[in-house]
């Protein structure tokens, strides 16, 4: 339909002057006119327009998405069926002309365009969120830890179609034996009994955390906190001895070869040697209100504070003595006991 607006005719007016307006000025003022008056009006009248793009907010595509200025009576109207959560579509505009037409809305611009995007808004779930599902049900239902539990799911990660952005997963129908520790369960959206999105089995796992090495040492080389990582292990398979404390491991070495990724005990490392074996050592020598030193040779290493065996060249006599320092080691004299005295 074309509008056509009614502009009143222009009353001649002469000003106090010889001469009045001329033919072509008043034409050319009344086209100007005519001009504004045809901009303004789809501005009056609610002109009715494809929206380039939209984002579907349910299961269907109604008019008022798809029509900008679609009236209220209409713009619910339910016209294509949405795509799925997460994934994207086009509507050519002709079909969108056709169903407006179907509803009485005849003149739609197109504004050029030959279709129309359309997105759903969704997210895909992820093996995370499906396993924190079932843990919080299974503590809530079977009394687990949920802190120390680890999930492990029969063959791939389940299936579990995309969902809305503010969805929360729930698993439901939980069974568990706590002697094989294996369960089943139902995962479904909080809030929609029933709809059921997938359906699990596996086993729920004890975890421990350990320290663990990020690369591999040869025996004696120093080890630095950033060497190991704490990570989330079977307890099954977690030795009795495992270093739990990350704190023990800067500036100790190590005791033998140790390869990446193993999980790292009490006996791996060491306190750094500060004496090597065959090393010509000072050795101290205490006696109540005496000090003396001599040289010596190490017939063993060790860190501060261990017990070795060194020897005196000179007299050839092995001493035990302990490292205090690098290359020195100190010699206590046992101090004497009381003397017996004769009855």
């Amino acid at each position: 339909m074309i509008i056509e607006p009614t502009i009143p005719a222009l009353r001649r007016r002469h000003p106090a002057g010889r001469h009045g307006l001329s033919g072509g000025v008043v034409l050319r003022v009344a086209l100007a006119v005519a001009f504004v008056c045809l901009a303004a009006l789809p501005v009056l009248a609610g002109t009715l327009a494809l929206r380039p793009e939209i984002a579907a907010r349910g299961d269907v595509v109604t008019l008022g998405d798809l029509v900008e200025g679609a009236p209220e009576a209409l713009a619910g109207t339910p016209v294509f069926r949405a795509p799925a959560l997460g994934e994207s579509g086009t509507i050519q505009a002709a079909r969108i002309l056709e169903a407006a037409a179907r509803h009485g809305l005849r003149a739609v611009e197109t504004r050029g365009l030959t279709q129309v995007a359309v997105r759903r808004a969704g997210r895909r779930v992820d093996v995370a969120e499906v396993e924190a599902a079932v843990k919080a049900a299974l503590e809530l239902r079977h009394q687990v830890d949920a802190r120390t539990l680890g999930v492990l799911f029969d063959g791939a990660a389940p299936p579990v179609p995309a969902v809305a952005d503010d969805a929360a997963l729930v698993a439901e129908d939980v069974t568990f034996d706590p002697r094989t520790r294996r369960f089943t369960a139902r995962i479904a959206l909080r809030g929609t009994e029933g709809r059921m999105l997938a359906r699990v089995a596996g086993q729920a796992i004890e975890m421990a955390e350990v320290q663990v090495l990020q690369r591999g040492f040869n025996r004696g080389d120093t080890l630095q906190a950033g060497d190991v990582a704490v990570e989330r292990r079977p307890r099954a398979s977690v030795p009795g001895d495992a270093l739990v404390d990350g704190n023990e491991v800067a500036g100790r070495s190590a005791r033998r070869t140790l390869a990446a990724g193993s999980i790292l005990r009490n006996g791996d490392l060491q306190r750094p040697e500060i004496v090597a074996r065959g090393e010509i050592v000072t050795i101290v020598y205490e006696v109540p209100g005496l000090v003396l030193t001599l040289r010596g040779r190490a017939n063993e290493a060790g860190a501060k504070g261990d017990v070795v065996s060194v020897t005196n060249p000179q007299s050839k006599r092995t001493l035990q003595a302990t490292v205090v320092a690098p290359g020195k080691v100190s010699v206590q004299a046992a101090t004497p006991g009381p003397v017996a005295q004769r009855p």
